[in-house]
């Protein structure tokens, strides 16, 4: 019979049980997931089962991790994924969660760059734990992002971003996010990298506070090299602030348009 283990083909014979398959395969598994459920050892499987076997607390290999991934996204799209290097400007309630998202994709270097840190009013929005209030939010989440995947390259710098130094520190981007919450620091990076970096594209974002309406919130392309996603209108304000829901839609936006980028889409 032709079955998967953990996304990789196998053949096995007729008969066999899960726990006997799992037994074979990776000795000590204690969750055996059949087909998409959690299922019994002297389950007998058929031709065309998929099968994951887990240890409980072990931490996949980067080959395993690596196989699992690709499986997810076919492997031409996941070694693309691989290969890019994305820098973000600001890792508060924007940044963070476009940084989750893509090492979550497998993107693999990320280059954050951010001089603040974690305070208790941003635990509403932005991708930290109660734990690490006062830390340094590029620290914190250097650390949250190897505990999501542990072999993506994540280079962390702790500093205020300015033209003199944003083509240093995002060197080697083909795309940089701009995550800020001020205007004046937003239409600063956007120029410093357009005017000084001529291989980069932005990608910004202007209009994400409060709880209005999910589709008001878009992406649109402004020029060759700017994209801008948002409703452009919102500002956070008394009785209008900025609400994990409503920025998370608008940080996955900015990620699936880093990703779709890498991959050679356009809007």
């Amino acid at each position: 019979m032709r079955i998967r283990i953990n996304e990789k083909a196998a053949v096995i014979e007729g008969g066999l049980t899960l726990g006997a398959v799992a037994e074979r395969h990776k000795a000590g598994a204690d969750i055996l997931i059949l087909n998409g459920f959690p299922a019994v050892a002297d389950t007998e499987l058929n031709d065309g089962d998929e099968l994951f076997l887990i240890r409980r607390g072990e931490v996949p290999t980067e080959e395993d991790l690596e196989g699992l991934m690709a499986s997810r996204h076919t492997p031409g799209v996941h070694a693309r994924l691989k290969r890019a290097s994305v820098g973000i400007a600001g890792v508060g309630g924007l940044g963070s969660a476009v940084a989750v998202a893509l090492a979550r994709v497998g993107v693999g270097r990320l280059i954050i760059a951010d001089f603040d840190v974690v305070e208790p009013s941003n635990l509403n929005r932005q991708q930290y734990f109660i734990d690490q209030i006062g830390s340094y939010k590029v620290e914190a989440l250097a650390c949250n992002l190897l505990r999501i995947n542990p072999y993506v390259t994540v280079e962390a710098h702790r500093l205020l971003l300015g033209p003199e130094n944003i083509p240093a520190v995002f060197s080697g981007c083909r795309i940089v996010v701009e995550a800020f919450d001020r205007a004046d620091m937003k239409a600063m990076l956007v120029n410093s990298v357009l005017e000084s970096m001529p291989d980069c594209t932005v990608i910004a974002a202007s209009g994400v506070a409060g709880y209005g309406p999910n589709n008001s919130i878009t992406t649109r392309k402004v020029s060759r090299r700017l994209y801008l996603t948002g409703d452009s209108v919102s500002e956070a304000e008394p009785g209008n602030g900025l609400m994990a829901p409503r920025v998370g839609i608008a940080a996955h936006h900015q990620a699936n348009q880093v990703v779709r980028l890498i991959l050679g889409e356009d809007l």
